[in-house]
């Protein structure tokens, strides 16, 4: 498997666990507010091909972290996208490893595929939009949106029922999510049991820099929209996230 990245030390990333995350290149979105372009523009990628990190030297560091960490993130880019991700998570397995999987979900075929052989301890979702927008964000454009909704909704609808722990996330600022989106996206994942909104980060790294002039919402907003979201919608626990 393509491993662009690693950071070999997170208590964040995997929810009540010390980890590590592996990330892997390339991406079939193109989010403006990602910060993670170096991993997703292809120009960007082929600038940093060459310190791409070999699997037996990963391995070799996995390793060295046997009962220091519990488990391994792996995140991109997009994961699924990864040809040989199913036989990189058995190996991390194979070591005693907890393994979760940072999605956008367009790949229903290949987590559905995961989670059927108990490959996957946990599984956090990006839900960017509701289902109506997807289209502002796949790379693959109009023409084939309506796969690519089916598989998000097929997506959604199997994490929240397969028994595997999991969240659902979505980045977020005044310039490009509503508040009625918000609900739009709660009633896609009513009765869920975790949810976070994250405010979106300024940065360099970001992929779109005009999104940089985008405008947060604040704490007293984000709270009034988390009680909606919990009465109306049924999700058990919203998370905040700045």
């Amino acid at each position: 498997m393509l491993i662009s990245g690693v950071q070999k030390f997170t208590v964040l990333d995997y929810p009540g666990k010390v980890a590590c995350i592996a990330f892997t290149p390339f991406c079939n979105f193109r989010c403006g507010y990602c910060h993670n372009s170096e991993f997703v523009l292809p120009e960007k990628i082929e600038q940093i091909k060459d310190s791409f990190i070999p699997e037996n030297i990963f391995f070799n560091f996995l390793e060295s972290r046997i009962n220091l960490i519990d488990g391994v993130v792996i995140s991109g880019g997009e994961p699924t996208l990864q040809n040989d991700l199913e036989n990189f998570i058995i190996k991390v397995k194979k070591l005693g490893f907890l393994v979760k999987l940072d999605t956008n979900g367009s790949n229903f075929e290949i987590v559905k595929n995961l989670i059927n052989k108990n490959l996957l301890d946990f599984v956090a979702m990006d839900v960017k939009v509701p289902i109506g927008r997807y289209g502002e964000f796949y790379r693959e454009g109009a023409q084939n949106l309506a796969p690519l909704q089916n598989n998000i909704l097929n997506s959604i609808k199997l994490i929240m029922n397969c028994g595997v722990d999991y969240e659902f996330r979505t980045t977020i600022a005044k310039s490009f999510i509503s508040r009625d989106d918000i609900f739009e996206i709660g009633k896609m994942i009513i009765g869920a049991k975790k949810y976070a909104l994250q405010n979106f980060r300024k940065g360099e790294s970001v992929l779109d820099q005009n999104f940089n002039n985008s405008i947060n919402y604040t704490p007293s907003e984000l709270e009034d929209m988390s009680n909606v979201l919990k009465n109306d919608f049924g999700i058990k626990l919203i998370e905040l996230r700045k």
